[in-house]
């Protein structure tokens, strides 16, 4: 009994430890999604830096030949240290220095090694208790279910209720507790001498764990403070996205993972071209569509037109449309627009919202979503995506897309409007010069109105009878002026149809010329 009391032992703490790693690494390609961007690239270094390591330790745990129990509570707790402190260290290299992302590949690879180090190791006190076939397949299952409940609990526990400040933690003392289980478990096999050294040092641990769990808070927002000028007055870490916002004087910025959405002194020249022309062009609309625009500042430019009866919005991130309807700071700017009977919100992905058989269309869709500055991003600009805005849209709709930078991301740009025209949609380009964002663009579309006709009717629109702050004709004049027609459209050829089977759009922003910005 007692030896398989042991093998169980070891076998609970592989699968502790199983846990704790897989988690870890998520952990890192969530700061590495947050910081450095492109999720997708993110998530597959860093995992794929984790598993190579894992083979190159269990490579290097043939030469510990020794006091194996010793080494394996000692590659424990340095494990506890490196994962609960991950995210600490991140954040206040991150305030100095722009080499965080050697930082995070690093330590991705420091937990793979140590992790590849520990698992043969457990394997090799096991077979005293098992015989091999026994022993390897047991030690490893226990390591995979590990692994699932791992990724179980980043999704739904980790993630979205602990966050990036203490998620890590929870981790630390899991592999701080497998460490005293097993030291206590197995100390008649330990030297004394040993033993008061690895006692020494479970409190040593233990120490920098209960100062960590106490200072790691402050030190995460002051690292977060360092990132931006001004002063963070929000911050919150949801399942999809870290949500800051930070304030001036009386105005403020709102930061979705580190990319800024809006600033409040400029909003107006950013929304009221998004809505305002293509709502005017739609003549009495009733029916809206809005995909994202969680902060309700869209939503506050339709609730000036009378003809609207519903407006739908689609977001992701109810954390996201919570704060538009719940922040002072952002009913403030957005007019308390996300509290009207008039709009449903929907907290699910735009495409399959978009795909699902609902018998709803409308009048005007409104697509106000992050750049695409990776694939699942792209996805909702690709041909697939308009295609479904195409069929949802009355026999007269409209649509209109946010679309990066004209001259920042010029084929980006050109991307868009070009898998506009793919899903049979007449366009007309818009920009302007927002002082916050630089220059920025829109696209809108029309199903039955060709491209010459929308933009002479843009061109003849008057605002006066709605309360703008800065559009007016002879601003709209100027949104649609690119100079002479060449300038954009010489390059269209260039440049492909953005596609789900074949995503070009995320590459062509991100070789745009953001460094002249």
């Amino acid at each position: 009994m007692k030896y398989n009391n042991n093998s169980f032992v070891l076998k609970a703490a592989i699968f502790a430890t199983g846990f704790a790693g897989i988690v870890a690494e998520y952990v890192l390609s969530t700061l590495a999604t947050y910081f450095i961007g492109n999720s997708i690239f993110q998530w597959t270094i860093i995992v794929s830096l984790m598993l190579f390591c894992m083979g190159l330790g269990s490579r290097l745990s043939k030469g510990i030949t020794s006091n194996l129990i010793q080494n394996f509570l000692f590659l424990e707790l340095s494990l506890s240290l490196v994962v609960a402190f991950s995210s600490v260290i991140v954040y206040m290299v991150a305030a100095f220095s722009s080499y965080y992302e050697l930082l995070i590949y690093f330590l991705s690879m420091l937990v793979g090694l140590l992790i590849g180090l520990e698992i043969p190791l457990v394997v090799r006190i096991n077979r005293e208790y098992e015989d091999l076939k026994t022993n390897i397949s047991s030690i490893l299952e226990k390591d995979y279910y590990g692994s699932l409940l791992g990724g179980v609990f980043f999704a739904f526990v980790g993630l979205p209720i602990l966050g990036l400040s203490y998620t890590p933690f929870v981790l630390g003392i899991i592999n701080f507790l497998v460490a005293v289980v097993v030291l206590f478990r197995f100390k008649s096999k330990i030297e004394v001498p040993r033993f008061n050294k690895l006692v020494a040092s479970l409190v040593v641990v233990f120490s920098f764990l209960i100062i960590g769990i106490s200072y790691t808070e402050p030190i995460i927002q002051w690292g977060e403070q360092k990132k931006y000028k001004d002063k963070v007055v929000f911050s919150k870490q949801t399942k999809y996205q870290r949500i800051v916002l930070t304030e001036w004087k009386d105005e403020h910025w709102l930061y979705l993972n580190g990319n800024l959405q809006f600033c409040s002194i400029d909003e107006e020249m950013y929304h009221e071209p998004l809505v305002h022309p293509i709502m005017k062009l739609a003549k009495a609309p009733k029916d809206i569509l809005i995909l994202g625009g969680g902060d309700g500042c869209a939503v506050r430019e339709m609730l000036k037109y009378p003809s609207v009866q519903k407006i739908d919005m689609v977001d992701l991130d109810d954390a996201m449309t919570t704060l538009g309807k719940e922040n002072p700071i952002l009913i403030n700017i957005n007019n308390g627009s996300m509290s009207t009977s008039k709009l449903n919100i929907y907290n699910e992905d735009a495409y399959n919202y978009l795909e699902k058989d609902r018998n709803s269309f409308y009048d005007v869709i409104i697509v106000d979503l992050p750049d695409p500055r990776s694939i699942e991003l792209g996805r909702l600009y690709s041909h697939e995506f308009y295609t479904h805005c195409y069929r949802k849209l009355r026999p007269n709709g409209f649509i209109i897309t946010q679309a990066g930078s004209p001259y920042f991301a010029t084929k980006a740009f050109n991307c868009i409007n070009k898998t506009l025209k793919s899903a049979n949609f007449n366009t007309v380009l818009m920009h302007n010069q927002v002082i916050s964002m630089g220059e920025w663009g829109w696209i809108l579309g029309a199903k039955n109105s060709s491209s010459e006709t929308l933009k002479k009717d843009l061109l003849g629109l008057n605002f006066e009878e709605n309360k703008t702050k800065w559009i007016n004709n002879e601003a709209m004049k100027l949104l649609v002026s690119f100079g002479k027609d060449t300038f954009f459209t010489k390059k269209l050829d260039s440049v492909k149809v953005n596609k789900i089977h074949d995503p070009v759009l995320h590459k062509y922003y991100l070789k745009g010329n953001w460094d002249l910005y």
